[in-house]
């Protein structure tokens, strides 16, 4: 889909709907009212979640590249017209008087429709209300035209991005190789998702991979699994057990509600917030990229299995336990490395780059537990995910570690180069 043919498919459904009255479109030209009202991103943000999960059941792991699709075209249409920072992606400077609120309501528009086609309606339905209040004027015109073209612009560089591609997982089960879980014994997730394009990185970050089945630091990991994430009878508190149910929900849909609480109770203006999204989504969608490439190159076995037949590890250090059953499901892939881990680890960066690592003032909600945490430090943040994961009994402490490190990584990479002050600002 080309600038053009967006553009024009934008401004011809404002018109044929009543947005674009041929009354308004007549005087576009009069003294513009720019509109820039922050809550566009969040609203927009929201509307992705909706439409990425529950519209279309998007896999969690796989969310986060279209969250970072949608969070650029956003940044990309609002510095466009508003300047400050450096675009993602190069495009036309957009005209002075666009709207920055317009434009970032067209750019989350144009993605979102192009990529879940089935949520058209609705979406259409969005957009119409989204502009419902902006003053039909040139600045409104223009913003559609910023917008149009930042979603256009990011629609066309991903393009054969590796996304679905035909990639084949295909590995025997012997010891400490990863094999289908109860209670589904589902087939390997998502096996392209390690080999699609990431967004800033050159290239996924390869890990050392997981300790030796055979050596000490395994068996050191294997008994605190086993003692602390069996379902029935573990040696979890009631505080752990419920720290770990509250991280047993979609992580990427708690960062993203996170980041809306976050920018909105801070007063961050349009560009900002923009910015805020952008650094986190791109952050964790190539943190995912590199954490599903080790998953594909290290297909480890999950707690379950590997608690259940530790007679054939070949490790004297650990003993089976055939009845041993996890606090939470094992998910369809790998043990290493932990996606959760990944993710949080390029979030809790974000978090602390975006507002100070000890006054991050960050709230996080569980639909599981139904209760909030709240955070003030990103290592606070990382301690509870890594451990809860451990308490669910669906991870090893070291694949925690290394992927937890991978995602700060990934993020402190994107902070210096990318989403930069432009010169003078």
């Amino acid at each position: 889909m080309s600038m053009k043919s967006l553009r024009l498919i934008a401004v011809a459904l404002l018109a044929t709907a009543g947005v674009l009255t041929p009354a308004a479109a007549a005087s576009a030209e009069a003294a513009p009212t720019v509109s820039a009202d922050p809550a566009v991103i969040t609203e927009w943000n929201a509307i992705a979640e909706r439409t990425i999960f529950t519209e279309n059941e998007k896999l969690v792991p796989e969310s986060n590249l279209y969250f970072a699709f949608v969070s650029i075209a956003m940044y990309d249409a609002v510095v466009a017209t508003e300047g400050r920072y450096s675009p993602y992606l190069d495009q036309p400077r957009a005209r002075s008087d666009a709207s920055p609120e317009v434009a970032a309501a067209t750019a989350a528009f144009g993605v979102l429709r192009y990529y879940f086609p089935a949520s058209a309606s609705a979406l259409w339905q969005d957009y119409r209300a989204s502009l419902a209040d902006a003053p039909k004027d040139a600045a409104f015109v223009h913003g559609i035209q910023a917008g149009a073209a930042a979603a256009a612009t990011l629609i066309r560089a991903r393009q054969d991005d590796g996304r679905g591609a035909d990639v084949t997982f295909d590995v025997e089960p012997a010891p400490g190789v990863w094999r289908p879980t109860p209670p589904d014994f589902a087939p390997f997730a998502l096996p392209w998702l390690g080999f699609v394009e990431p967004l800033v990185l050159e290239s996924p970050i390869l890990l050392d991979g997981p300790n030796p089945i055979d050596s000490v630091a395994y068996a050191k990991d294997f008994a605190e699994t086993k003692a602390y994430g069996e379902n029935d009878e573990s040696q979890r508190s009631a505080e752990q057990t419920e720290i770990a149910l509250f991280y047993s929900a979609n992580i990427v849909a708690q960062y993203q509600a996170g980041m809306r609480d976050a920018v909105t109770r801070r007063g961050l203006d349009i560009v900002d917030s923009a910015r805020s999204f952008a650094i986190l989504n791109t952050s964790t969608a190539d943190t995912i990229i590199s954490c599903w490439r080790a998953k594909f190159d290290y297909p480890t076995w999950r707690p379950i299995t590997a608690i259940q037949l530790a007679d054939t590890d070949g490790n004297p250090l650990t003993e089976a336990d055939p009845d041993w059953m996890p606090l939470g499901v094992n998910p369809p892939y790998s043990e290493y490395s932990s996606g959760h881990a990944c993710v949080t680890g390029a979030a809790s960066n974000t978090f602390a780059y975006l507002f100070g690592p000890d006054t991050m003032d960050l709230n996080l909600v569980s639909p599981v537990t139904s209760t909030t945490r709240h955070y003030d430090s990103s290592e606070a943040l990382d301690v509870d995910t890594m451990n809860a994961r451990i308490w669910l009994g669906i991870h090893f402490r070291d694949s925690m570690v290394d992927a937890n490190a991978l995602g700060h990584e990934v993020s402190d990479r994107i902070i210096s180069t990318q989403f930069q002050p432009t010169n003078g600002d």
